[in-house]
């Protein structure tokens, strides 16, 4: 399973103190078939801990994720900020999703390289 981040998230993270370990723990769970909320067209919202607490005060973060192949982590926000996202921002993730999720690994290196993705290393 690969693990992405996009340039937004990566800032995201960065300036709110969420470890890489996270997000492979989000997913972790996800692969397991524990998910807060599947969005549909492989579009799923799980919970990261604000570091030092617990998931239910933490973040939501929004995945495009395809079980055992790829999760790309697209966007995020405080639980205390912020109660969801609304339907347009859905059908846009749900969208977005239909094309990276197709990106063939060609097209993911010049992404990669050109900095619009971060890969999150495994352990």
């Amino acid at each position: 399973m690969r693990i992405f981040k996009s340039r937004w998230f990566q800032r995201f993270a960065r300036k709110e103190g969420i470890a890489d370990e996270a997000l492979r723990e989000a997913v972790a769970r996800a692969e397991k078939g524990q998910i807060d909320a599947d969005l549909g067209g492989e579009v799923i919202k799980q919970r990261i801990a604000r570091p030092g607490q617990g998931r239910s005060k933490g973040y939501r973060t929004i995945i495009l994720f395809r079980r055992g192949a790829r999760a790309f982590f697209v966007y995020a926000f405080a639980k205390s900020q912020r109660a969801n996202i609304d339907d347009d921002e859905e059908e846009q993730f749900k969208e977005a999703a239909k094309h990276v999720l197709a990106l063939t690994e060609k097209q993911l290196a010049e992404l990669l390289k050109r900095g619009d993705f971060m890969e999150v290393e495994s352990e």
